[in-house]
């Protein structure tokens, strides 16, 4: 597929981009990919959002032109290009002219979402677990029924709890609360909940997330959050989604973090840390160094990060940083 799509692209360009919608949407069907997955490549692969509305199974997907489920912006336009998807509609949030490219990842899309509704919406049991039967254990739409089943297929039982975990590439696990956190890299980890309320843990596992850092010297911060931990900085990320300007804090930091290298991984250690000192030992610094540092980031931010009100604002400037990226 690769050396025709390269052939292709010498002789027709739109021909091969074509070709390569095909090879994309097959690799999701060989993988046993969710409903999420399947519409996301339908809007990064247009260029424009993208949304499946199916009521007779209780789906409503809307995924952004960057990749990010979004919740639906109201009744569908009917000018937007479409496709049926047995007793659903796929659309791409766009009047434009049908390029063969759109008319490709629609029909490829719709083909692909219709074959994972069969498999699971539709009841049929699955071989084995696969994305779409976490997603649909952890949908708001799905019916109690549906939700059962596939948390059977997931092994748990009705009386069962469980939790969310959120990951960097926008998947989820089901785990079921044990000590150690499941996966790699950025998490959020929602709370443990009985299973009708695994929406909910998703939820906020997601928003969690967002909260989550690299853990590297470039975006420093713990890699795994807590949605209990939060606490009111949830008001924080409500105020970044509903449109919030960026504040004159969080302007300050990243003027200040361009002016000082060190400067984020030090005022992010010392937020976390319970002392100076105890920041100082993580940071394998001097405890007069760490002071020396600390006055510096004074000088280049304006305000004092020693004072429990400085310390506050600190906080919130390094949480607003992570919600914006």
């Amino acid at each position: 597929m690769q050396n025709l799509s390269g052939r292709l692209a010498a002789l027709d360009s739109s021909a091969s981009a074509a070709l390569d919608v095909i090879a994309y949407f097959d690799r999701l069907t060989r993988s046993r990919a969710g409903l999420e997955q399947v519409v996301r490549g339908a809007a990064v692969l247009s260029g424009v959002p993208a949304r499946l509305d199916d009521p007779t199974h209780r789906i409503a997907i809307r995924v952004d032109a960057a990749g990010v489920r979004t919740p639906p912006d109201g009744p569908p336009d009917p000018r937007w290009l479409s496709a049926v998807v047995g007793g659903g509609i796929l659309r791409l949030e766009t009047d434009r002219s049908t390029s063969l490219v759109d008319g490709m990842v629609l029909e490829r899309a719709a083909v692909t979402a219709e074959l994972v509704i069969a498999r699971v919406r539709g009841g049929q049991p699955a071989h084995r677990p696969d994305c779409a039967v976490v997603e649909l254990v952890v949908d708001p739409l799905a019916t109690p029924e549906q939700r059962e089943w596939a948390a059977r297929e997931l092994g748990l039982t009705v009386a069962a709890r469980a939790r969310v975990v959120a990951l960097a590439e926008g998947d989820i696990m089901i785990d079921r609360a044990e000590d150690t956190v499941p996966g790699e890299g950025r998490r959020g980890v929602g709370p443990t909940v009985p299973i009708p309320d695994l929406p909910r843990s998703a939820h906020q596992a997601r928003v969690a997330l967002r909260f989550a850092a690299d853990g590297t010297a470039a975006d420093p911060g713990p890699r795994v959050v807590h949605a209990d931990d939060l606490g009111g900085l949830v008001l924080l990320e409500a105020a970044v989604n509903a449109g919030a300007a960026p504040t004159a804090d969080l302007r300050a930091l990243l003027a200040a973090a361009q002016e000082v290298p060190h400067l984020l991984q030090t005022l992010t250690t010392v937020v976390g840390a319970p002392s100076v000192r105890a920041a100082a030992t993580e940071l394998y610094l001097h405890h007069s160094t760490l002071q020396d540092r600390l006055d510096q980031a004074e000088r280049v931010l304006g305000w004092s990060v020693r004072t429990a009100g400085g310390r506050m604002r600190l906080q919130l400037a390094l949480a607003e940083r992570l919600l914006r990226r």
